[in-house]
């Protein structure tokens, strides 16, 4: 099971990776679990900067953007 981690402090921006994040999920028929993590101290132990950003088992893949669904698939398969 892959853990996504959507690090924001739930602007629209964050709420467009997330919504992205799970469809790309879906359609590579991944079990996952979705985590949001919202506390900017948690977000800075991750070393990002720049909001949203996301994670995959604890790795950030890409942040300061909202990547397309086609992005986001190659960094979870």
């Amino acid at each position: 099971m892959k853990k996504l981690q959507i690090l924001g402090t739930g602007c629209p921006k964050c709420q467009k990776l997330t919504e992205n994040a799970e469809a790309a999920a879906k359609e590579l028929g991944l079990e996952y679990e979705l985590e949001k993590v919202k506390d900017i101290n948690e977000i800075m132990k991750f070393g990002v900067m720049m909001t949203p950003a996301l994670a995959v088992d604890g790795e950030v893949k890409v942040s300061g953007k909202v990547p397309e669904i086609d992005e986001i698939k190659k960094y979870l398969s």
